[in-house]
């Protein structure tokens, strides 16, 4: 089982951290307005509360003024009831007469419990205290304790608004959140995919099309712009390694294959005629005059000759053939495919037809190109290349003593000899 590049699967997506970073602001947001609203209402309604408690106890003040000055405790504490049963903010009133007893008391009927208790504590704090007053003089007082049971639906209301909000705000920071990753990580995406297909196929010819973020489109614009860079040196480096390529295999004066090339394009064809039952001609020539060319006119005259000669055997051949200059004043000729050798003889022929036109000299004036050809055939002649080039190389140099300028084809080994014998008897 393979195993995922190191580090790779620890790193999270920038998707999936801008996602968090989006969610994880909003709801920060979110929850830190609604506590300080929470915070600021609940202040707000703590001195409400207070002011109101305050204004509970003044008017039962003057309630209870007339059942405190006549000792009527009934009255006093109908008159208490009367107001703190109407008020949701009374825990409980108490009366106390002008020695600090207590004179009338009222409670609400029902318990706080203990979370409404805290709350009262921390909203009200100390008990509110009224002066009963009459004719002037103070004749008692009223404590009223304050129920934090209003605080405490508010504090359940807002915090379920508080709630409500985080939920509405999560789906929109995803709604946002998504709106955003789209308009970021689409090109960041693009450019990524053209980024991995460049490094991977070497194509340099692609592009990254404009962003609709200003940041995000120059970088697609310099990064075009790299790659056409890019794309141009590696045109350029394919350039220069085709013309090295032709320069390793070709020959600089005539543009023709050397020697390699002939031998490499031998070889192939020597394979593909093997399969397809054909016959190949090699036709070896070499020039019979032109060291004296080149001593006696020049060496400018002496590459004239050879680019002239290149060029009327190139003339005189198919698509297919190929010619080749070994070196020197050698040149060679693959005829693939011919049918029978009289095919290669014809062209060996016409090669020599065309060079019994004078040649034209840079400095003026003209010289004659006499070759010789030697031609081998495989599979009549030799099964490989190197024999076979070895027996059109060894006819050539018979034409050359049995007639300079003519051409002759290869024998058998046997053949070769008695031949050379019957030269050697004639000399």
């Amino acid at each position: 089982m393979s195993r995922p590049p190191r580090g790779r699967e620890q790193r999270p997506t920038l998707r999936r951290l801008l996602s968090r970073a989006h969610l994880g602001v909003t709801l920060l947001a979110v929850t830190l307005a609604g506590l300080t609203v929470t915070v600021a209402g609940f202040a707000a309604l703590r001195a409400y509360a207070g002011s109101n408690l305050q204004l509970i106890a003044t008017a039962m003040s003057y309630t209870v003024e007339a059942a405190v000055v006549f000792r009527d405790q009934a009255a006093a504490e109908e008159g208490l009831d009367l107001i703190a049963a109407t008020e949701d903010g009374v825990s409980e009133a108490t009366v106390f007469d002008a020695r600090g007893a207590v004179f009338a008391r009222w409670h609400r009927p029902v318990a706080e419990s203990p979370v409404e208790r805290f709350l009262s504590g921390l909203a009200f704090g100390s008990p509110v205290q009224q002066p009963i007053a009459h004719d002037g003089a103070e004749i008692g007082r009223i404590e009223l304790r304050g129920n934090a049971g209003g605080l405490l639906r508010f504090l359940v209301v807002g915090a379920a608004v508080v709630l409500v909000c985080l939920a509405l705000s999560a789906l929109g920071a995803l709604l946002l959140s998504r709106y955003l990753l789209a308009g970021i990580l689409g090109p960041l995406q693009t450019l990524t995919t053209v980024a991995h297909r460049v490094r991977n196929e070497r194509t340099f010819d692609r592009r990254v099309p404009p962003a609709a973020i200003a940041e995000l489109n120059d970088l697609a614009d310099d990064f075009n712009a790299l790659l056409g860079e890019l794309d141009a040196w590696q045109m350029r480096l394919r350039r220069e390694n085709e013309s090295l390529a032709h320069q390793a295999s070709h020959d600089s004066l005539t543009g023709l294959p050397n020697r390699a090339a002939f031998e490499a394009g031998l070889n192939a064809a020597l394979i593909a005629a093997e399969r397809a039952g054909h016959r190949v001609a090699v036709l070896f020539l070499d020039s019979d005059n032109f060291k004296r060319t080149n001593d006696d006119l020049g060496h400018a005259a002496g590459d004239a000759v050879l680019a002239a000669v290149a060029a009327r055997v190139q003339a005189q051949l198919r698509e297919a053939d190929m010619v080749a200059r070994l070196g020197g004043d050698e040149f060679a000729v693959l005829l693939a495919p011919i049918g029978e050798i009289a095919d290669a003889l014809q062209v060996a022929d016409r090669i020599l037809a065309s060079l019994r036109q004078p040649v034209p000299l840079p400095a003026g004036g003209s010289t004659a190109a006499s070759m010789s050809i030697g031609i081998a055939v495989f599979p009549d002649h030799a099964a490989d290349a190197p024999t076979l080039l070895q027996r059109a190389d060894a006819a050539m140099y018979l034409a050359k003593r049995l007639r300079p300028g003519g051409r002759e084809i290869a024998a058998g080994p046997t053949s070769f000899e008695e031949r050379e014998r019957n030269v050697a008897t004639r000399f």
